[in-house]
């Protein structure tokens, strides 16, 4: 198969900033018929995952405080996993640690890429279900742990009571494929 004429030629790569998150390189690229140009790309060192809990006509979420954008809403349990872990293992362990609850059926729902213009990040989101409260959330990761009805989750979509890009993402993504 012939190389696609609009695909970028990466020369080289220089890490500007590095932490246990996020990585931020500077990529020397090309694109075929314009000048070559410094590039800035966050890379992330480990696996993303989040896990859309159900339970009936009800859907479990964190009501949480983001400081970088200093709002307030609803989320989905999700986090990053550790090193060597099963993307699934890594959600059905964010579940039980940011909710108390144990999801005895962790099914693949969505894989995305939340901004591939400038991010490696690959975000891997889970169907959690038959669950059951087994321990007490990590009270650092949510002001209130709630079921929220399904049928209330396009009116806190509408109402961006529900828009980080991993929760919004992950919940349209059901109310579509479900």
């Amino acid at each position: 198969m012939p190389e696609d004429p609009a695909r970028w030629t990466v020369h080289g790569t220089r890490r500007v900033f590095a932490s246990e998150w996020v990585n931020v390189d500077l990529d020397d690229v090309e694109i075929p018929g314009h000048q070559r140009f410094e590039h800035h790309v966050i890379r992330f060192p480990r696996v993303s995952v989040g896990a859309v809990v159900i339970d009936g006509d009800r859907v479990l979420l964190l009501w949480r405080h983001r400081f970088t954008t200093d709002t307030w809403g609803w989320e989905i349990p999700a986090g990053w996993a550790d090193d060597g872990e099963d993307a699934l293992e890594a959600a059905r362990r964010e579940v039980l640690e940011e909710t108390g609850y144990q999801a005895d059926t962790v099914t693949p729902l969505i894989v995305y890429s939340p901004m591939t213009g400038i991010s490696d990040q690959r975000f891997q989101v889970f169907l959690a279900s038959d669950v059951q409260r087994v321990g007490i959330p990590d009270a650092a990761e949510a002001s209130r742990v709630e079921w929220v009805p399904i049928a209330d989750l396009r009116s806190l979509i509408a109402s961006e009571q529900i828009g980080d890009g991993p929760s919004l993402t992950a919940l349209s993504s059901y109310l579509v494929l479900r």
